[in-house]
This record gives C-alpha cells, sequence and structure tokens, in this order.
C-alpha cells in the first residue's frame, strides 16, 4: 500500500505543506497527534504532526520544513507521487475541553502545529487567542487560516517588518498586564521559545503545554530515542505525548539531547544537496 500526494502548496522558501491520501489515518487522527513517515524503501522514518485531516476526502495534510536529508527529498515528490509509509495517528490527542479562555503560541513552523490546538480548542467553544512569532514577514504562513480558528490573532517579527515588533513572548506579556485571564497556555515552536513562554506563565500559575519534539525513531515506546525528563520522570513524547506540562520539563537536558546528532545531520544534507 502507498500513500498518494494529492496536494501540494508552498507556504514559505523553507516550509511545504502536502495533502496525503490516507483514509484510516483521516477517520481517526485528533490535534495534537503525529504521524512517522518514510519517503521510500531506503529512507529514514521521521515525525510529522497532523496539520489537518478531510475525514470525508480521506485526507492528511502535513507541513514540513525543510531542514535534513528526509525532509528536502520529501519536498522533491510533487502531486501523484506516493509515500512508502504513513504511519498514524500516533500519540495523545490534545487536551482541548473544559477550557475557558485559552493562549495558543506558535513560532515559526511550530504555527502549523498550534494551528489544529486553536481550531480544536476554538470548535470546543473556547475563547482563543492566537500569537504567531516569525523572523521577518516574508515567511508569515498560515495567517488566514489561524485567522479563522481564533479569536484575535497577533503576528509578530523579530525585525517588526510586518509592523509588530518583538517575540511572542512580549505580546504574551502584553495581554497578561492587560488582565487577560487564561486558564491554558499552549506554546508549540523552537524548545527555547516553549522555554521562555514557561518561564513566562510560570508566576501566573498558568497551566501551560507544550509538544516536544525530540529525535524519535519507531514511535511506539520501544527505541526509547524520544526520552525527556518529566517531574524528574522519564517520559517517551511518542507515547506519553507529545504534550507535557511545560512547567515540569527538564529543559537544559532536553535542549542537549536535540543537538547531539546536529554533525551527522549536516553531513546526510550536504551529501543529498551534492548528488543534487
Amino acid at each position: 500500500m502507498v500513500f498518494p500526494i494529492v496536494y501540494k502548496r508552498v507556504l514559505n522558501p523553507s516550509v511545504t505543506l502536502m495533502k496525503i491520501e490516507a483514509p484510516l489515518v483521516a477517520q481517526k487522527a485528533k490535534a495534537g497527534q503525529f504521524i512517522i513517515l518514510r519517503v521510500n524503501e531506503t529512507g529514514e522514518r521521521i515525525p510529522l504532526t497532523v496539520a489537518e485531516t478531510d475525514p470525508a476526502a480521506g485526507t492528511v495534510t502535513i507541513i514540513f520544513q525543510k531542514v535534513g536529508k528526509t525532509t528536502l527529498l520529501l519536498d522533491t515528490l510533487e502531486v501523484g507521487d506516493a509515500l512508502l509509509d504513513f504511519v498514524g495517528p500516533l500519540g495523545r490527542a490534545s487536551e482541548v475541553e473544559g477550557f475557558r479562555h485559552a493562549a495558543v503560541i506558535g513560532g515559526g513552523v511550530g504555527c502549523a502545529i498550534a494551528y489544529p490546538e486553536a481550531r480544536a480548542l476554538h470548535e470546543n467553544g473556547t475563547k482563543v487567542d492566537m500569537i504567531a512569532g516569525f523572523r521577518n514577514k516574508d515567511i508569515v504562513m498560515l495567517e488566514e487560516e489561524m485567522g479563522r480558528v481564533s479569536d484575535r490573532l497577533f503576528v509578530m517579527t523579530d525585525d517588526g517588518s510586518n509592523g509588530n515588533k518583538g517575540f511572542v513572548t512580549v505580546k504574551l506579556q502584553e495581554l497578561l498586564d492587560a488582565g487577560e485571564d487564561y486558564d491554558l497556555v499552549i506554546a508549540i515552536g523552537p524548545l527555547p521559545m516553549m522555554r521562555a513562554v514557561a518561564e513566562l506563565t510560570r508566576p501566573y500559575g498558568i497551566k501551560t503545554l507544550v509538544s516536544m519534539n525530540p529525535i524519535m525513531i519507531d514511535g511506539t515506546g520501544m527505541c526509547g530515542g524520544c526520552r525527556l525528563t518529566v517531574g524528574g520522570e522519564t517520559k517517551f513524547a511518542c507515547v506519553d505525548g507529545p504534550e507535557f506540562d511545560a512547567h515540569a520539563i527538564d529543559w537544559e537536558e532536553s535542549m542537549k539531547r536535540l543537538t547531539q546528532y546536529r554533525e551527522q545531520e549536516h553531513e546526510c544534507r550536504l551529501m543529498f544537496e551534492q548528488r543534487g
């Protein structure tokens, strides 16, 4: 069985959206869950969060950033091509019920994961403020989609090129200072950003969740590659997460583990690019 690509869209120079025909996954996947795909029989397995599903059409939307060999290879495929493996849904679905007012924060490509979180909360009747952060206005993506699933959308840029300068934490602090009473904050993006959000909300006692994306191989908890420490205990992102209490994560450990194969990843990318 193969999984055809039925739609492809470039969101910015480094980020691509694809819709994959995978009816069984489309019927069951929920916000916060992910899939593991393999492009071909010699390819590696990589996890990607489910951005959206269309059960009627039998499609699953994935969004990926071209950062390594496999995502570069994936981006060479076009509509009509197919993936060899597309396994899921994996992981635990997001907590979306019982919240009154949430701030959903996405950083860069993390907005692709924050978007379905905001949509699920919005559909459950939660008031949603969404804060999206990018380096500059030229790489802003999913602005229309995020606007549809939030009561208020704030798009921030590091350089202020869209008229709103500052990190996502700047806007979150402004909202808290203005008296916004959130009972949930979700932050998804680079580890330093998620850590900064966690430290900002800690003194307020606001429930804060982050979506962790450590190195992952099998997606079933067997390999132990995605382990992290939460509240002093070992957890596995693939089966215990990917969402965790941001105030309980050992951030130093997580950052070290995420970069331990950086040299090998760089070498693989160079080899792929040199082969053309």
